[in-house]
């Protein structure tokens, strides 16, 4: 497996667009379809958002790392933060009926519905998402 693309930005949300051209020019280089497109695009963003609010506590001299890695019918996203990490099985499900209307809390629960493999590591300071590409990738 070898590590494809590999970015860093500081905590600030602009910072947002920069992500989402990397997974753009993702989509172009391995000829991505739709909707592993579109499943890439929200998790992952949506990650790095946990990462940079959550995770930095949008402190821009804190970075964000962001990379892409390329197996066999396979696409390796890593996020990683420079917080304190957390435990991901401590936070309240987003379907139970007390939280139904609540405002957020809802990003951990769209990135594991998905990515079809998401791991915490490094005490929630990492994020790898697996998103099978068997055909999608064309070249």
């Amino acid at each position: 497996m070898k590590s494809v693309l590999h970015i860093k930005i500081p905590s600030l949300l602009e910072n947002i667009r920069i992500v989402e051209s990397f997974i753009d020019n993702a989509r172009d280089n391995f000829s991505l379809n739709d909707d592993i497109y579109g499943n890439i695009m929200v998790a992952v963003t949506e990650s790095v958002n946990n990462a940079i609010i959550h995770g930095n506590g949008k402190d821009k001299e804190k970075e964000v790392e962001l990379s892409l890695e390329v197996g066999k019918e396979k696409l390796f996203f890593t996020i990683k933060d420079q917080g304190k990490g957390f435990d991901p099985d401590s936070l309240p499900d987003p379907t139970a009926p007390e939280n139904l209307l609540s405002i957020g809390g809802r990003g951990i629960f769209l990135i594991k519905n998905l990515a079809d493999e998401v791991d915490f590591l490094d005490e929630g300071r990492t994020v790898k998402m697996t998103f099978n590409v068997t055909n999608s990738v064309l070249n």
